[in-house]
């Protein structure tokens, strides 16, 4: 069973911080958190920020220089660390996981927590 938990989401005026945190877990495999994705109402949901399996970092154009993604090895949890937030950055942001079996390799599947509001007043 693979577990993503996200917190920290909630309200804030424009301009203002949060930080974002999603802590992974799994009974069989191992649960590795990657990205942090958002949807809004009608729309796909799109990437904001991802680790690759090199261990470098790549953003969305729209966040760049605003976010922050980082990580906890020892807690098994990453973090969104979210600054001079935007109106346009409300959405509910979902974590993003990939799973590894004992033998190192990678299971298929969509892995996804159960999303965390953000919401930013202007």
């Amino acid at each position: 069973q693979v577990q993503l938990v996200e917190s920290g989401g909630g309200l804030v005026q424009a301009g203002g911080s949060l930080r974002l945190s999603c802590a992974a877990s799994g009974s069989i495999f191992r649960v590795d958190p990657m990205a942090w994705y958002r949807q809004t109402p009608g729309k796909q949901r799109e990437l904001v920020a991802t680790f690759t399996r090199s261990g470098s970092t790549n953003y969305a154009d729209s966040v760049k220089g605003r976010f922050t993604i980082s990580r906890d090895n020892a807690k098994n949890t990453i973090y969104l660390q979210m600054n001079s937030l935007k109106p346009g950055d409300t959405a509910v942001y979902f974590c993003n996981a990939e799973v590894v079996d004992y033998r190192g390799t990678y299971v298929p599947g969509n892995y996804w927590g159960q999303g965390t509001q953000v919401t930013v007043s202007s």
